[in-house]
């Protein structure tokens, strides 16, 4: 079962690194003031892993089947050359 934990507003101030742990383990704090609770401290969502985009799907859109005719790699030592 899982209890929520809770701080006072003194817990707040003077142990902020104690609850700052519970926050990243993923605990939820309730805070208190004269044992009624006025706030939550709610860790943060994951993160969604970042997703590229597909390149070769957008390559097929633009250019469809036709093939070009200087790849990518003859193209950047082309630029590489006129700088």
């Amino acid at each position: 079962m899982h209890y929520v934990k809770k701080a006072s507003i003194h817990d707040l101030r003077y142990r902020f690194s104690a609850l700052e742990d519970l926050l990243r383990d993923g605990e939820e704090i309730q805070i208190t003031k004269r044992k009624h609770v006025i706030a939550r401290l709610l860790p943060p969502d994951p993160a969604a892993p970042a997703s590229f985009p597909d390149f070769l799907a957008r390559q097929k859109k633009i250019f469809g089947k036709r093939r070009l005719k200087v790849s990518g790699t003859e193209q950047l030592a082309a630029e590489r050359k006129r700088s």
